[in-house]
Formats: C-alpha cells, sequence, structure tokens
C-alpha cells in the first residue's frame, strides 16, 4: 500500500517502508513485535450456555494459511506489514463449506492500492487487477474514522527515520573522507605552483594511503580537520530519534537497546518486565488481532485466542511457589499442574512415596489430667 514519501527539509532523505528498515530502531522494533506475537500459541473456543470458554480444534486455515507457509510464519510477516504500513493483505485462494477463507496467501502491502469510492465501497487494486471485498483478506491495525485503511506508522515517523538515515549517511561520508577534506598539506616555506600542491599530494597520499611513514622537511605541515560541533551535535540526534521510534512503534527504549540518558526502571523480575511489555504496549495489539481473524475465519460462538501465558514465564522458584500456593488453595489439582510440565498423573507407588515421607501423623500426648491430640514435626518429619 503506497503512502507519500515524506522528505526532511534537513536532509532531503525519501522515506519509504524498505529504507525505513536501515533504522537499527526501526528494525529492532519491528522484528521484537513481529517475533513475540509469532511465538505466541494460538488456540480455538467456543462460548458454551453456562459461559465456560471450551477448547476447540483450530481451522485449517489457523494451522497452514497457505500450502508452503505454516501458521507461525504467516503472523509473522503480516504484523511486519500491519507495523510498517498499518495495514497487512492477502489473497483468498479457497473457501471451506462454511464459506470461510481455506488459504490466504499474503501480499506485500507495497503492492496493494485501496480505493474508497463514495458510497463507502472498498475495492483493491493488486498488480494491474481489480479486487473486491470478499476475494481479500484485509486487516487494519492504526485506524480512524472514515478510512478504509489504518495508518501507516513509517509515515508519521519519517522526519525521525529521516534525520537518522542523514546523520548515517555524513557519519559513513566523514570517516571515509568524503564529505569534506580529510586535512591540510601545507608548505610554510614558501608558496607553491598547481604542479607542486599536485605533485606533493600525490607523494603524501601515496606514502600514507597504505598506513606507511612520509617523510618531509621542516617546510612541509600536515593539520588534520576535525568535525564542527554542530555536525557532531547532529551525529548525537541519532540517539534522539531511536528514542522517537520507540514511541511510535510502541515498544520500550531499552528493549530494542536503545539508550535514553537520565533513565533507569528496574523490575524485580522477568515477569514483571514482561508484564509491563504485554499490558501497555502488545496487549491493545494482540486483542484486535484476536477480533479480526475471529470474525473473519471463525463462525458463530467460536474465538480465537494468542495464549499470552507463553510470555509471561516465571523463573523456576517463583513457578514453584505460585503453583504450590494454588494446591494448598484447592484452585488446582496437583495433576493438572503436572500436566503443564508434561508429566503424567502420580502413579499408586509415587502416592506411597509421598505419604511415607510427608503425610500428617497424629500423636497423643498425655497428662496427669487429660490427654490431648497434637499436630506437628515428629522426627523431622511433617505430622
Amino acid at each position: 500500500m503506497p503512502f507519500v514519501p515524506m522528505r526532511s527539509p534537513h536532509s532531503m532523505i525519501s522515506v519509504t517502508g524498505q529504507t525505513a528498515r536501515r533504522h537499527s530502531a526501526v528494525w529492532a522494533a519491528l522484528r521484537l513485535r513481529a517475533d513475540l506475537i509469532s511465538s505466541l500459541p494460538i488456540d480455538a473456543f467456543r462460548h458454551t450456555t453456562s459461559g465456560i470458554q471450551e477448547p476447540m480444534p483450530l481451522p485449517p486455515v489457523l494451522r497452514n494459511p497457505t500450502p508452503y507457509m505454516r501458521m507461525m510464519e504467516w503472523v509473522y510477516s503480516s504484523q511486519q506489514d500491519l507495523d510498517t504500513y498499518g495495514n497487512c493483505f492477502g489473497l483468498i485462494s479457497n473457501v471451506d463449506g462454511g464459506l470461510f477463507p481455506r488459504f490466504i496467501t499474503l501480499v506485500p502491502a507495497s503492492e496493494v492500492t485501496v480505493v474508497q469510492k463514495p458510497d463507502g465501497d472498498v475495492r483493491y487494486r493488486i498488480k494491474g487487477r481489480e479486487y473486491d471485498r470478499s476475494e481479500v483478506w484485509h486487516e487494519k491495525q492504526y485506524t480512524v474514522p472514515g478510512m478504509a485503511v489504518g495508518l501507516s506508522p513509517i509515515a508519521y515517523a519519517a522526519l525521525a527515520i529521516s534525520q537518522y538515515v542523514s546523520a548515517q549517511q555524513f557519519a559513513v561520508a566523514w570517516y571515509t573522507q568524503n564529505a569534506i577534506p580529510a586535512g591540510i598539506l601545507r608548505n610554510s616555506a614558501k608558496t607553491i605552483k598547481a604542479e607542486e600542491a599536485l605533485e606533493a599530494k600525490a607523494r603524501f597520499k601515496a606514502s600514507v594511503a597504505q598506513g606507511d611513514v612520509f617523510v618531509t622537511g621542516v617546510d612541509w605541515e600536515f593539520s588534520p580537520l576535525q568535525s564542527k560541533s554542530n555536525d557532531a551535535a547532529f551525529l548525537n540526534s541519532m540517539n534522539a530519534s531511536a528514542a522517537d521510534i520507540a514511541r511510535f512503534f510502541s515498544v520500550p527504549v531499552d528493549m530494542i537497546d536503545a539508550s535514553q540518558a537520565g533513565t533507569s526502571v528496574t523490575y524485580a523480575n522477568i515477569t514483571q518486565r514482561n508484564l509491563q511489555l504485554l499490558i501497555l504496549h502488545l496487549g491493545p495489539m494482540i486483542s484486535r488481532r484476536e477480533d479480526a481473524i475471529s470474525a473473519s475465519l471463525m463462525s458463530g460462538p467460536r474465538f480465537v485466542k494468542f495464549n499470552t501465558d507463553a510470555l509471561l514465564r516465571m523463573d523456576p522458584q517463583t513457578r514453584s511457589a505460585m503453583m504450590g500456593q494454588q494446591v494448598r488453595d484447592r484452585l488446582r489439582a496437583p495433576d493438572e499442574l503436572r500436566q503443564l510440565d508434561n508429566f503424567e498423573p502420580f502413579t499408586e507407588d509415587q502416592y506411597a512415596q509421598i505419604d511415607r515421607l510427608f503425610t500428617t501423623r497424629r500423636v497423643t500426648v498425655t497428662t496427669p489430667a487429660t490427654p490431648v491430640e497434637t499436630e506437628g514435626l515428629v522426627d523431622g518429619i511433617e505430622s
């Protein structure tokens, strides 16, 4: 889906979906979001009359969206276009018995033109051919009223991206000695002619080109040029640009390894860090994708969910403490939790061993007055 390239008045760098990926912060943000959502398991459910979400098998299109692409790759690729252009498109090549798409072949958003007619009807032009709504999978991410397409983050971040790319080009030109002269070779004893200057320049370059030593008398001086202060400040804008990109793509600055002076956030554990990422940055996007996929690929009370529990993996100690508390609070049975670790239910032999080690024993303590039954530890074993 083409958009008008933005040009910075300072750099005149054209920004497109391809040139934007030369910005390391753009690449990192796109990769992070696509990596995370494509690695989440997808589950199908059905609403029952009792309000319980009953698990169901995934429809074939959510296992193999195309004959040559698995679902993880399909989600990753479509998320890249959603975050770059605000839209993703695919051609529907087959339908199932319920007239739902069976195969959806993704098409690069940069090759799609969306035509919205005055009556609200939408047509799609792909490689010179026109398609109607029923033939095209169209998922939008950043929407506004009255527009048939989502907003493109790249288009709105064009100025920040252009500044960064310009700074990159300046740095390359500087260090390859193309932007400005590398230095000044001056004869302090006399004024030389053009022919002598060219000869001295050639001799100097031939000597130092391979890192050799240049030998001269007291009449020649070489002064390397230094970057101007405003040029150095221009290069510093690359760091500020990375922070802007993180905000445009809704990712934490530290998660794309971009430095931001004066800010530091410490989390107690990885679970808290990922929970913050999920709630503030990924959660709304995941919910929109669940809604779009459920509405277009499922029927009736059926729907799909991305299993975000995979993102909230705990460290072993925290996970063990949580599971133990769930068993003690009678929220989960031990066999349910063992299944999460691919363990079979306890056998009778295992129960017998557990009883031998941990079963409560009742001990009667006799006093001259009346016997009292107590519970406690006997020989170091809980009783």
